[in-house]
């Protein structure tokens, strides 16, 4: 009677084994205590996911059979296969070697070491998809966005409590530039897959009046990018004009409708190209998945403007000028808060500009700059005629300089303030002529506007009854004035050469630094590629 029930035992055994059921002739408490043990051991690889599955009881989120996990499960394979889609690194999450370690997983340590390597990739691809997949700073040190990162233990912890579907749908931005990207990204997507823009424009300059065949391959282009209705024509004539100035407003071009050197480059930059800017610029909205505030200030580097935004709306704009391209001048990319305004402002000489521009010619000529006031150590003002500027380098330079209040001032007359360690600020100034000009890029790293009193009186419109008569009473005093907001407003300086509007065409900017390069250089290291999609 034994020896029956043995073999009966080892037949049920045997096709248990071969059903990828049996695990081994234990009690179910003593699988789950397997199972949780397994689950501790890998989880403590990982101070988050150790922690989340200690408050949890080491219970299984992913490989149980509960429907929930069931669901979850599907959930988790959907997103990671449509990964790509938001321009992040697919291999990083290996949807497919994810799905093979499922179901190779037989007893309850195996089931509880691929319950802990799921949730580690999927704190990893919630993480990317809500704040990016890089680390910005790390990419280029003029990049010092603080990104909002969650809690990790909080991705698992909402998880469980939501509909799967529901909480990954949940996950991207919740901003209308992300979905507005998201949209142009897929369109380019499909125009890659139909051979992009076609052949590039064989000319460097082309105008109205022209005719030949580089003028129907501009015509052909400018059709595939939208900007131009169906034509045989073959003669530059003033709908193609008309096209050229829509191309033109569309990146940042003067629009005179003359295809020239500034333009046709831009003009023959390819789908792939412009897809990346995208995939950058989504990058950059996942590092900037903050409240901005009701009301902010918006500084686009590569666009050269200055906005004011109300609720989401525009209702200021300026052009602006820039940190110069090429030098340690170029404007860092940070977020803070506008707190005064100093109206006839002194300017301050930073250090590096006094021993590095103005000394030198202080040693050629004393009196090259007479509308700096130069103050010893004692605080006194002195005559540089009096003194022997060849005894002094920067190391030694033993004085500050200061320009007073005036409409020459480098500041011009009204400056505003958030306080930061780059000694970063918005001004006014003298050099009304750099405006006119398409790349504003001349600055020390501060940012200059075009139009900084009208600049003064939107922010002001809040906060008193005639925000014009207010200022030019200070400004008439010819005295420095600190005028105080009484409700300090968000800044934020941010570099985007791809970004949307409510107008109609994707913009896009050419990228003065170098940075959106760098970033995309970086995506394509971690695993981010470009694809074309069919139909």
């Amino acid at each position: 009677m034994l020896h029956r029930i043995f073999k009966m035992t080892s037949v049920l055994t045997l096709s248990f084994v071969v059903m990828g059921l049996f695990v081994a002739p234990k009690s179910a408490d003593a699988q789950v205590t397997a199972f949780k043990q397994a689950v501790a051991e890998a989880a403590a690889r990982d101070i988050d996911i150790a922690a989340f599955y200690q408050a949890y009881g080491y219970k299984s989120v992913w490989t149980g059979r509960s429907s929930r996990e069931r669901s979850r499960r599907r959930a988790l394979i959907k997103t990671l296969a449509n990964a790509s889609s938001h321009g992040l690194p697919a291999g990083r999450y290996d949807s497919a070697g994810l799905q093979a370690k499922m179901k190779a997983a037989r007893g309850p340590r195996e089931r509880g070491t691929v319950e802990v390597e799921i949730s580690r990739v999927f704190l990893q691809y919630a993480r990317d998809l809500q704040t990016g997949a890089l680390i910005p700073s790390r990419v280029n040190s003029a990049i010092v966005r603080k990104v909002p990162y969650r809690d990790r233990t909080s991705y698992l912890v909402n998880l469980v409590k939501s509909s799967p579907s529901e909480f990954f749908k949940a996950l991207a931005p919740k901003t209308m530039e992300y979905d507005a990207l998201l949209k142009e990204k897929l369109r380019l997507e499909r125009l890659l897959g139909k051979g992009g823009w076609g052949t590039t424009v064989p000319a460097k300059s082309l105008k109205p009046g022209q005719s030949g065949a580089s003028v129907v391959v501009l015509r052909d282009r400018l059709m595939l990018m939208g900007f131009m209705k169906r034509s045989s024509i073959q003669t530059y004539d003033d709908d193609m004009k008309l096209a050229v100035q829509k191309f033109q407003a569309a990146h940042g071009l003067s629009t005179d409708g003359i295809a020239g050197p500034a333009t046709m480059p831009e003009v023959n930059k390819s789908v792939q190209m412009r897809l990346r800017s995208v995939i950058v610029a989504m990058e950059r909205e996942r590092w900037f998945n903050r409240e901005r505030g009701g009301r902010h200030i918006l500084v686009n580097i590569p666009d050269f403007t200055v906005k004011i935004v109300d609720n989401n709306e525009v209702t200021f704009k300026t052009r602006s000028v820039v940190g110069a391209i090429g030098t340690d001048r170029s404007t860092v990319e940070f977020s803070d808060l506008m707190e005064y305004m100093v109206i006839n402002p002194s300017w301050y000489v930073p250090r590096s500009i006094a021993t590095l521009e103005f000394l030198p010619a202080l040693q050629i000529d004393s009196s090259s700059i007479p509308q700096i006031e130069i103050t010893n150590e004692e605080g006194l003002v002195v005559d540089s005629a009096n003194v022997n500027f060849s005894l002094f380098n920067a190391d030694n330079f033993p004085f500050t300089m200061r320009q007073p209040p005036s409409k020459g001032n480098a500041l011009g007359l009204v400056k505003f303030i958030f306080p930061n360690p780059y000694n970063i600020y918005l001004h006014d100034t003298p050099a009304k002529n750099l405006f006119s000009l398409e790349v504003r890029a001349f600055s020390h790293g501060c940012v200059r506007l075009a139009d900084p009193f009208d600049f003064a009186y939107a922010l002001l419109a809040k906060e008193v009854g005639n925000p014009k008569e207010f200022f030019q009473e200070q400004l008439a005093t010819g005295e420095e004035q600190q005028v105080y907001l009484e409700t300090s407003v968000p800044i934020h300086i941010i570099y985007r050469t791809a970004f949307t509007t409510a107008e109609g065409h994707t913009q896009y900017r050419r990228d003065i630094y170098g940075r959106d390069a760098q970033v995309w250089k970086a995506l394509a290291k971690a695993g981010v590629a470009l694809r074309a999609v069919q139909g």
